[in-house]
């Protein structure tokens, strides 16, 4: 099955980030709610770019600049982390800076790992040769301040749909992955993640481009 009207299959957008190739840095924004897929979607590009050109992609994933628990903690914030406002959107966009600058040999880069729900710091390195960065995350594209600040830092810019009720089965999934109980999977489903992924497609800038997320990657 083909992507929906007015929607890029990933090797469809694949191929659109490759055009956009100038000889600068490129940097893109793969944009979507909780389920939707980014971090495999992005890795599924970034493989695909560096098929014929290894070390042309890269991948930089929002989720990194996530505040620490403590911090939450003290702020009241825990239950309702992967909010708007619960990420360092100012370290996030001198990240952004740097790597367009790209006057480094490589960059280093946090990166978000769930398994102890914990940033961890220069993680992950991003060298001078890649011509693309695919930046990945829910608000890339939230038109509210600080966030909007960030609408001049990318080069394109694409967002995946997916409808609530796969959104609803994908985040299941992964909560039940991950060993919470019913009533922890209920909490997270129906207090954050829904909520959340609804305030990203009432409230994000129209993108350049639109993925339909129910495809497959090889599609």
């Amino acid at each position: 099955m083909g992507a929906s009207a007015g929607m890029l299959s990933v090797g469809g957008l694949t191929h659109q980030i490759e055009r956009l190739s100038t000889g600068a840095r490129q940097i893109v924004a793969l944009v979507g709610p909780p389920g939707a897929g980014k971090s495999t979607m992005a890795e599924a590009i970034v493989d695909g770019l560096n098929a014929g050109s290894p070390g042309r992609a890269a991948v930089l994933a929002m989720d990194g600049y996530h505040f620490d628990d403590a911090v939450l903690r003290t702020r009241g914030r825990l239950a309702r982390k992967g909010a708007p406002d619960t990420f360092d959107v100012g370290g996030l966009a001198a990240m952004l800076l740097r790597l367009r600058q790209n006057t480094e040999d490589e960059i280093a880069v946090p990166v978000f790992d769930r398994g102890i729900e914990v940033s961890r710091a220069g993680a992950a390195f991003i060298p001078q040769t890649a011509q693309v960065v695919l930046v990945e995350g829910n608000y890339l594209l939230l038109d509210q301040a600080p966030w909007r600040g960030l609408a001049g830092l990318f080069d394109h810019s694409a967002i995946i749909r997916v409808s609530e009720a796969e959104l609803r089965r994908r985040l299941r999934a992964r909560w039940q992955h991950h060993g919470l109980s019913e009533d922890a999977i209920v909490a997270k489903l129906e207090e954050n993640d829904l909520p959340n992924a609804r305030f990203v497609y009432a409230n994000s800038r129209a993108a350049d481009s639109q993925v339909d997320g129910a495809l497959p990657l090889t599609a």
